[in-house]
């Protein structure tokens, strides 16, 4: 086991440690904003306590972070594999362009959650975020699956504007008692009882993180949210 404490450390000096080390876990004390924590690292369990900076996981390839705080923005940006979960809030584009693996976030997340995500073959990404989200949620997504739960939040959507702007793939469940104002290439639906399955294994994962009932987060409208052409941005062409 290897402890690392922030205090007075560059962030470059911290990812050095943490990828040069043998020790598959490790413990990342009073972090302060420090950045690219545990960026591109595979094969190891890294509690992070405090509040990391950007890009705290970028590029993670199949490492495991918790995160005792609240984290900023970029939150497992372009990660590969792996799994992030996060005891707090989390700042703007938590999941860009993330392309497998899980995030999951107790409360809160910031503008442009799930910008970019996508899917292939066996790659297939998952954000889970308990609270709230803000404007262009999964803007561009082109695959993977985003649940917004919006648990302990008074918004009647629990999202911002413009969700799945340009979305062309993937899914977007909304627990939600009505549906926010949606982009026209967007096909919106209550969610099935086979929809309900699909995403049952990662809410009870959320719980197992974060705690609550699966059965009474369960027990609620939820909405799914997907692309309705292959080419969102028709309506940007002039026809002849």
């Amino acid at each position: 086991m290897l402890r690392i404490d922030c205090e007075g450390k560059h962030f470059s000096q911290i990812g050095q440690m943490i990828r040069q080390t043998a020790e598959k876990e490790i413990f990342v004390d009073n972090a302060q904003g420090h950045r690219y924590i545990a960026a591109g690292v595979g094969g190891k369990n890294i509690i992070v306590n405090g509040t990391p900076g950007n890009a705290l996981g970028a590029y993670l390839d199949g490492s495991s972070i918790t995160v005792n705080g609240n984290a900023q923005d970029a939150v497992g940006d372009t990660m590969n594999d792996g799994l992030i979960v996060i005891h707090g809030n989390s700042g703007d584009a938590a999941g860009y362009s993330m392309r497998g693996g899980k995030i999951f976030i107790k409360g809160d997340a910031g503008y442009r959650a799930g910008i970019h995500m996508k899917a292939y073959k066996d790659k297939f990404p998952v954000l889970v975020i308990g609270g709230k989200a803000g404007s262009f949620l999964g803007e561009y997504q082109a695959g993977g699956i985003i649940v917004v739960l919006g648990i302990g939040t008074d918004s009647k959507t629990n999202v911002g504007y413009f969700t799945g702007n340009g979305m062309h793939g993937g899914k977007i469940f909304l627990r939600s008692e009505q549906l926010p104002d949606l982009p026209q290439q967007i096909i919106a639906r209550k969610a099935t009882a086979e929809d309900m399955a699909e995403i049952e294994k990662y809410v009870g994962e959320y719980c197992r993180y974060f705690g609550g009932q699966v059965e009474e987060i369960l027990n609620r409208d939820f909405y799914v949210l997907t692309a309705d052409s292959a080419n969102p941005y028709k309506q940007l062409y002039t026809s002849v």
